[in-house]
């Protein structure tokens, strides 16, 4: 049996191409600290959204990969910038003028506006970590916060002091005339008001590891720059950081690729090495906006979960991370049923196939075994024909269909049917628009209803499948493909559809015939 370590050291998925750059990095052996550590950041300002789970997520998946090839231990660290001042305020949080009345403060010191934490940064680290939690990640939490305040940056905060002038060298070429004019790499946090202060620095004392600037009253006050006293800017912070930590491994945003090279430089002036990065594409709304967690305009975890189990979400994120995608809710009904697809292949495929499977990196190497469960767009288009109120209605044809499934020994299943019936009502039955058949789509439509009445019992998916072929290619013979837009949008209400042999099968044949005659009779199916 050929080892996992060298399949994996020949695999193409990408996360085993970003896991070999960490294998060169420690060909000589682990580094000082033990681990190889991998970090990904989060900004607090808003509600986590689907991207910061996704930053996780993927890095997770690196770091599983790495864990195939080497048998170095590892870390991953999740750190909040809750340190930073809040500048504005989101759309999407309450007492929006409580939290205004607090512009300037550094987010773990203004009151959380939904009142359950004791502070706003608290609140949105809780809400990222309950999720992080609930996805069984393995992590440690880091609060930026915490780790000035207890000293975790001081040796490079002091280091900063002492290289000040490179720092600037390296930051103000990247700044406008004004900018540089005030520009400091600290930004102390006011003794007076806890503002967290863009000011110009008038002197440095490296001895005694302080920083002079003046108050708006032109009051000079003295400050260490250690002890959470001071913080750096977030670019100088992000180098001083992976110096600090001596991270190994960091993924980001293609809107930070222009900073790469000055978080490098002052990662590097600061005694360190930076990491092996990655640089993946931004998620994009429905009307191809980057999602931003102020605004709130692309989907909520809990806006996925709704619709969709959590293995797809997952699917989606793996899926060609240096391509931007859409995040919205148009795009999960696909997810859902490319991750079944990917699921369903995996036994049959070989061991070097298998790893480049998304369902292996998804599920840690260890997928489920797949269920032959009918797929989400079918249960869509079931609980759109049948009208379904609740998923206890969608239950009793998949039931019928077969009968050893049951929401108790099929959950994942069990899932999809609630999902599919709150999409159904959510964005599918708004929209459907039916139309009556033309005389030739009548007479084939006909023709089906009659076959399907004197059908056998036992007829299965792939036979019924044959039958309307055979049909459309008698009565359509110049456009197969109009026979089955004429089913989808006189039976279905919409432009398109499931394969309708498994749809026929899951619905029920007497239940398509009454469906049909119904369109022939020219019911109004929308009622």
């Amino acid at each position: 049996m050929t080892d996992i370590k060298e399949l994996a050291l020949a695999s193409q998925a990408w996360p085993f191409e970003e896991a070999r750059k960490l294998v060169e990095r420690f060909k000589s052996g682990a580094p000082a600290k033990g681990c190889v550590l991998f970090e990904t950041g989060y900004g607090p300002s808003g509600l986590p959204h689907i991207g910061t789970f996704m930053e996780v997520f993927r890095t997770t998946l690196v770091r599983h990969a790495f864990q195939q090839m080497s048998d170095i231990p590892t870390r991953l660290f999740a750190v909040s910038d809750d340190m930073d001042g809040l500048r504005k305020v989101p759309d999407n949080i309450p007492n929006q003028g409580m939290v205004r009345a607090h512009l300037g403060l550094p987010l773990t010191a203004i009151p959380d506006p939904f009142g359950t934490h004791e502070s706003y940064g608290a609140h949105m680290n809780a809400r990222l970590c309950k999720f992080l939690d609930n996805y069984g990640f393995e992590y440690e939490f880091l609060s930026s916060t915490e780790q000035y305040k207890k000293g975790v940056y001081d040796e490079k905060l002091l280091e900063a002091l002492k290289q000040y002038d490179k720092i600037m060298d390296v930051m103000l070429p990247t700044l406008g005339e004004e900018r540089r004019a005030t520009y400091s790499p600290f930004m102390p946090i006011s003794p007076r008001t806890g503002q967290v202060l863009q000011v110009p620095v008038i002197r440095r004392d490296m001895t005694k590891g302080t920083i002079t600037y003046k108050e708006e009253d032109g009051e000079e006050v003295t400050v260490p720059v250690t002890g959470g006293h001071c913080k750096l800017q977030w670019k100088p912070d992000f180098g001083m950081r992976w110096a600090a930590l001596d991270v190994d491994f960091e993924m980001y945003g293609k809107d930070h690729q222009p900073n790469a090279p000055l978080y490098n430089a002052i990662c590097h002036i600061l005694g360190g090495r930076g990491p092996e990065q990655y640089v993946y594409e931004m998620f994009l709304d429905a009307e191809g906006r980057k999602i931003s967690k102020s605004k709130g305009n692309g989907i909520s975890i809990e806006d996925w979960l709704r619709y969709a189990p959590p293995e797809s979400l997952s699917y989606y994120m793996y899926q060609s991370p240096r391509k931007a995608k859409r995040l919205y809710f148009d795009v999960i009904p696909r997810a859902v049923d490319d991750y079944q697809s990917f699921l369903e292949k995996f036994e049959q495929e070989d061991p070097a196939k298998q790893l480049n499977n998304p369902v292996w990196h998804i599920h840690g190497g260890n997928p489920p075994k797949p269920e032959g469960i009918p797929g989400f767009n079918l249960l869509l288009n079931l609980a759109g024909v049948s009208q379904a109120e609740d998923p206890k209605a969608l239950w009793g044809y998949v039931a019928r269909y077969r009968p050893q499934f049951s929401p108790e020994t099929h959950p994942f299943l069990d899932k999809l049917v609630q999902g599919a019936v709150n999409y159904y009502h959510d964005f599918i039955k708004p929209t459907k628009k039916y139309r009556l058949p033309t005389e030739p789509e009548a007479k084939a439509l006909g023709e089906l209803a009659d076959w399907l009445e004197k059908a056998p019992p036992a007829a299965t998916p792939e036979e019924i499948q044959n039958e309307i072929y055979e049909i459309g290619k008698k009565d359509f013979a110049d456009n197969l493909k109009g026979w089955f837009s004429a089913m989808y949008e006189t039976l279905l209400g919409q432009p398109q559809g499931p394969r309708m042999g498994s749809f026929v099968a899951l619905y029920g044949k007497a239940e398509t015939v009454r469906l049909i005659r119904r369109v022939l009779a020219k019911e109004d199916l929308a009622a």
